[in-house]
Order: structure tokens, then sequence, then C-alpha cells
């Protein structure tokens, strides 16, 4: 990409995710495994996952970014019943901007676009999201965007072979 073409915050839309951004999605997927676990996932199985989610929408849903007609950036969107707060807590997961666009206002805009969708959607009662401990520019990117750290801590029981795999010997995940 050449000076004359870099993005600006104008040139990037927000929208919700169809069927055709699944190659696009998948392919973040699984960088955002390499990037941050240094883990190397399966793209068949990863495609069925991010297709999964575009055939059943209890699922959750995705959100990408684009520029002009190119797919810079994605998320997904879980849900979790909260009988505390009789409302569903929206989950962040899968967050990925195309390394030529971090730092440019990518990640601002997509969370602007959750955030206003959630608060028009009268049963979401909160944002949640999970962070891989060591992801020190994620941290610092979700704190810029208001997020705060809680006193949860999330535990796992992993039950397909695959996530086996991914642990050390002493039995922790990676």
């Amino acid at each position: 990409m050449n000076a004359q073409h870099q993005p600006t915050q104008e040139s990037i839309d927000v929208r919700l995710a169809n069927e055709r951004d699944t190659h696009a999605i998948s392919e973040f997927t699984r960088a955002i495994a390499r990037e941050t676990e240094n883990l190397k996932l399966d793209a068949a199985t990863v495609r069925g996952g991010v297709q999964a989610v575009f055939s059943d929408p209890q699922l959750g849903f995705y959100i990408v970014a684009t520029s002009g007609s190119e797919v810079i950036g994605c998320l997904m969107i879980s849900y979790e019943w909260s009988d505390w707060r009789n409302g569903v807590q929206w989950w962040l997961q899968s967050v990925y901007i195309d390394e030529r666009y971090r730092r440019k206002g990518v990640l601002t805009k997509m969370y602007s676009f959750v955030r206003n969708l959630a608060s028009t959607t009268n049963s979401v009662c909160g944002i949640r999201l999970y962070v891989e401990r060591n992801n020190k520019p994620a941290i610092a990117a979700y704190e810029t965007l208001g997020l705060r750290f809680t006193d949860y801590l999330v535990y796992e029981m992993p039950l397909d072979s695959s996530d086996q795999m991914n642990q050390t010997e002493s039995g922790e995940s990676n």
C-alpha cells in the first residue's frame, strides 16, 4: 500500500458481516492465534466455526471493518445470559485488525458500532471480553476504549482433542 492510499478514519466503514466475509474472517481468526498464542489453527476447522455462526444466529454474529471493498478487521459477538442482571452479556471475541490498518481508528470504529448496537438492543446488559494476559498492545487498546479489568478469572476445561493438544506437559494451557 503506498502513502497516497493510506486509509483515514473517514474511509473506514463498519457493518454487520455476511457469509461473503467468511474467508477474511477465517484468515483473521487464524492470524489471531498465531500472533497472540503462537498456535497454528486448522483452516477447515476455523472456516467451519465461522460458517456455523452465520448458520445459527443464536451463536452470535460478526462485525467487519472495510476500506473500500477490502475487509480490514473483524470481531465476533457471542452471548452469555446473566441471571444476576436479567439480560445478555455480549462477549467481544476474535478481534483482529489487519496489521496495515492498526492504529488508524479501526478498533475505535468497530467498538463504537458494537456499543451503539448494544445500546439499542433491549436485552443487552453489558459488553465483556477476555484477552490473553501477555497481549499488552490489545490490553492497552481495550483500556483506551474504556473497558476495564475485572476481578474475574477465566477457567476452562477443553473437551475436544485439538484444544488438548495445545496444552503443556504440566496440563496448563498455552
